[in-house]
C-alpha cells in the first residue's frame, strides 16, 4: 500500500464537502429519475418534491442549532 504524505492528505480532506455535495445532487436527480419523491428541507419547511417537479410542504421545521467546533450538545429525553 502507497504511503502519502501530510500535504497529499490534507488537499484530499478539503475536497470531502464538495465530494459529499455533488454526491447528495447526484442521488436526488437519480431518485426523481427514477420516478421517485425526494423529501427534503428547504428554507426551514420539510417538503417532498415529485418527479413532475412539484412539491408539498409537509411542515415547518424548527429554527437549526448553531454548534461550534468541539461543542458537546446532550439532548433532553422526553
Amino acid at each position: 500500500m502507497k504511503k502519502i504524505n501530510e500535504r497529499t492528505m490534507s488537499a484530499r480532506e478539503k475536497r470531502i464537502p464538495e465530494l459529499a455535495e455533488d454526491a447528495v445532487k447526484n442521488a436526488r436527480s437519480r431518485t426523481l429519475q427514477s420516478g421517485r419523491n425526494v423529501l427534503e428541507a428547504v428554507d426551514g419547511k420539510l417538503v417532498v418534491t415529485h418527479p413532475d417537479g412539484s412539491r408539498k410542504v409537509l411542515k415547518s421545521l424548527a429554527a437549526p442549532i448553531t454548534v461550534v467546533p468541539g461543542q458537546k450538545i446532550i439532548r433532553k429525553s422526553r
